[in-house]
């Protein structure tokens, strides 16, 4: 059995990467185009990945009867007090895109510490309660930007263990260690044991 689960992004490359990730579990993702729902502007007043997850996923809890997930991730620069955060795709938007976003971060932290990391929470509405499950992907900021595969901060992230940026490594491998993954499938596990019930 099939359920289908809405993602509330306008972010068509996220649904994608999320719906490859939960396909093998059963669970048919859906972005808000699908049901020609028109993104809602949400004020992301939270403090947290998580408070800003939920501030998503109730946003649209009116609006369909299906479970609804959504979620909050960024980018956290050790030596800049872990900044950009949650503000990660303001932070792009202010400096012009992620291209000239990832120069100038590159630039700040030159000679200096280069870990970081990328986290992400996805709040789930289901049966009228609340989970949020998190994902963190440790690594570090390349020295250039480098790779064609991937969207956002991808080309000058190096993730724990490896050698090349997430653009490089490309979907599949991305896919099995990205922060997003791993918060997912704790999200698809959950989900079996629910079903299962």
């Amino acid at each position: 059995m099939t359920m289908k689960i809405v993602f509330v992004t306008s972010n068509k490359h996220k649904v994608l990467e999320v719906k490859e990730i939960l396909k093998p579990h059963g669970i048919d993702v859906l972005g808000l185009f699908d049901l020609d729902i028109a993104p809602l502007e949400v004020e992301e007043n939270g403090t947290t990945f998580k408070e800003n997850a939920l501030i998503k996923a109730r946003s649209i809890s009116k609006l369909t009867t299906l479970p609804i997930i959504a979620d909050d991730s960024g980018l956290e620069v050790d030596f800049l007090n872990k900044e950009p955060g949650i503000r990660t795709a303001r932070f792009a938007a202010q400096k012009g895109g992620h291209i000239l976003a990832m120069k100038d971060i590159m630039q700040r932290i030159e000679g200096h510490n280069r870990s970081a990391r990328f986290v992400c929470d996805i709040a789930l509405i289901y049966q009228n309660t609340e989970q949020v499950f998190e994902g963190v992907c440790e690594g570090h900021i390349a020295s250039r930007i480098s790779g064609l595969n991937g969207f956002g901060y991808d080309p000058f992230f190096v993730p724990d263990g490896y050698s090349k940026t997430f653009s490089e490594l490309g979907e599949d491998t991305k896919n099995k260690i990205s922060h997003r993954s791993k918060a997912i499938k704790k999200l698809a596990e959950y989900l079996k044991d629910q079903m299962a019930t």
